[in-house]
This record gives C-alpha cells, structure tokens and sequence, in this order.
C-alpha cells in the first residue's frame, strides 16, 4: 500500500524527520514569531503562520505524530489518534484536523498572543516605564497576561484593535531621607488576578515587586509597572504605579537638595555668642562657634551636607541652619534696668 504523506509537516518546521520535541519548540518559536501578522505583512504570512502552527500541533504530539509518521495527513483526517473524523483530499490543509484557531496554540506556547505588543513598546528600563530621567529599572521583556481581544480567525494585518486597559493603580512609597540620600531597594508585594490557562476563569497569586530607589529621587517620583494589575478576558491589565513621598523626620526637613536644620538657642546666648551641635543626615554631628550675634533672620549653611542632586549624585546640596530663639516669659525690675542701660537705643 503507498500511503500519500500529502504535506511535509517536517519541512514546514524547517526541521528532520529525527528531530527531538525541543528542536521542534526551537523551531516553531523561530517561524511563529516570523511570521506571525503582527510583524510579518507580506501577503502569505498568515496562511505560512496557520501552516507552522498546525504542523507544530501535529509534531509536539507524540500519538499525533506517530500516527502522521505512518499514515500521513490522510491519518490524521480519517478518524486517527487526535483526529475528528472529517474526509477530505491529500495535501488539503491540515486546520481540518488541528485547531480552528492557530492564535490558540501560539498563546498555549507562549502565554500571550500578542507578544509584540510588550516588546516593541516597552518603556526605558523593559517591562517597566518611569516618569523621571534618573531611574533605572529593570522588568521582564513579556511581562502582563494574555489577551483575549486580539484573537483573530482570518489574521488579516491592521485590522486588530488594542484591548482596553483598566485605569493605572497608584500606591504611595515613603522613603526616610536617610534612604534618599544613599538609595535603596523596597520589596512591595502585591495581589492581583491572573488568568487560568483557559483565557476565562482567574485566580488570586502574590507578586513581589522590586524597587531600585536612586539617590536624590524627588518626592513624586512615579515608578510604572507595565500591566500588572489584574488580568481579566478580554482587557489589558492596569499598570501599578508607586509614587514616592519623603517620609517626615525628625529633625531635618526636605527642601529640594537642601535639608533645613532649627537650632534653639536661648536669648543670652543669641546676644553673647555659643557653641551649637549640629546632628548630619549620615551621623555625627558638626560644632559650630558663634560669636556675632544670632538674629531670628539669622541663616547659616554646611555646605555639600545636603541630599545628592538627581543628575549628579557626586554633588549634595547644602545643610541649612535656621535658629529658634527662646526668650524668657518675664525678668524682673534689675535685670531689666541692667538690660536698659546695656542694649543699644537703636
């Protein structure tokens, strides 16, 4: 008996009759990502698409493949393992046997149908994008879930419309000006909804998301992480931004580069001169002597004993000196005749 083959499954994966299911998964990975319509436009790409998925299909099922091996398409088409049961001539193609949707086994393999989408419109630093010119941070190159709204029986180029995407989720992240001044990394985990193999049923998984703060970040920093919020049929999933707050000191307050230091001093020695100990973001303390006096307008700065510049973290801003000068609820009648004739009139 001549069994007719019809189409060679093998050469339309480009690969030997010998070949091991990982070189097949190599090789459909390569073909369905060339030809795939969203990248490839020439006019056969989508049928060379369909081909290589049903191909693959058949090849990376081992009864499917076997009995391909010994019967051919016909096989296949005529009630073999995997088959439907359906007649038809040899060399006709191989969907009648296969799945009516190629785009079903390209999300089986790849977790998306679209992953073009995440790849060429990623934000600086992958799978993430930022609001400010001095993060950098990395993501994952095909991270979000898959979407349903992008499947498409013809494949017919430009006529897909982008699913729609849930409005971003924010969440504020305070940072101690300690960790703005040498940076850090923050751990958030979150809880989101992810798609089931199916496309429709979902379930609850935590994700931890790793933030890489830099030196000097601003207050209202955005750090945007692309679709991690939940998935769901048929939509894009949200993008969860943190947004960075200065978390209130105790004793240094925030001005841009600058932190700003209240000393007290008592009116004695505002008017006769001290010694002050001036505590630094990084420890320690500096001792300063006064001997001129010290108004309430009075300003002194520590200069490079600020918070680093953005775009420059080698140069800090300047710590800056204000003072708080006490002076007493009541003196009485000779001290205040010993003040009357000491202080100058004007």
């Amino acid at each position: 008996m001549v069994v007719k083959m019809g189409k060679d499954l093998y050469a339309v994966l480009e690969v030997p009759k010998s070949a091991s299911l990982e070189e097949i998964k190599k090789s459909y990975r390569r073909l369905a990502l060339k030809y795939h319509p969203d990248k490839n436009k020439s006019p056969d790409a989508a049928e060379k698409f369909r081909e290589v998925c049903s191909a693959y299909e058949v090849l990376s099922n081992k009864e499917k493949r076997d009995t391909y091996d010994r019967f051919g398409e016909d096989g296949l088409r005529q009630g073999g393992v995997g088959g439907n049961g359906a007649g038809g001539r040899s060399g006709t193609s191989t969907r009648f046997y296969t799945s009516t949707d190629p785009m079903s086994t390209f999300t089986q393999f790849f977790g998306t149908d679209n992953p073009f989408e995440n790849f060429f419109n990623l934000g600086r630093g992958g799978g993430f994008s930022t609001f400010d010119d001095h993060m950098d941070i990395e993501g994952d190159l095909f991270g979000g879930g898959r979407n349903n709204a992008f499947r498409s029986q013809s494949f017919t180029a430009g006529t897909r419309r982008p699913a729609k995407q849930d409005p971003p989720v924010e969440y504020d992240l305070s940072v101690s000006l300690e960790d703005i001044l040498k940076g850090c990394t923050k751990k958030m985990k979150i809880s989101r909804k992810v798609l089931m193999p199916d496309g429709r049923a979902t379930k609850r998984e935590e994700k931890v998301l790793t933030i890489n703060v830099k030196p000097g970040w601003k207050a209202g920093t955005k750090i945007t992480f692309q679709k991690e919020g939940d998935q769901a049929p048929g939509t894009t999933p949200a993008d969860i931004v943190f947004i960075i707050k200065d978390k209130p000191h105790d004793v240094f307050k925030r001005d841009g580069t600058d932190i700003k230091y209240t000393a007290t001093v008592t009116l004695r020695e505002a008017l006769t001169g001290c010694r002050i100990d001036v505590p630094t973001l990084q420890g320690g303390t500096v001792k300063l002597n006064y001997n001129e006096v010290i108004k309430p307008t009075t300003i002194k700065k520590l200069y490079g004993q600020g918070l680093p510049y953005p775009k420059d973290p080698s140069k800090r801003g300047d710590l800056v000196i204000s003072f708080d000068i006490k002076f007493p609820d009541s003196i009485n009648e000779s001290t205040r005749e010993i003040l009357f004739d000491a202080l100058p009139a004007k």
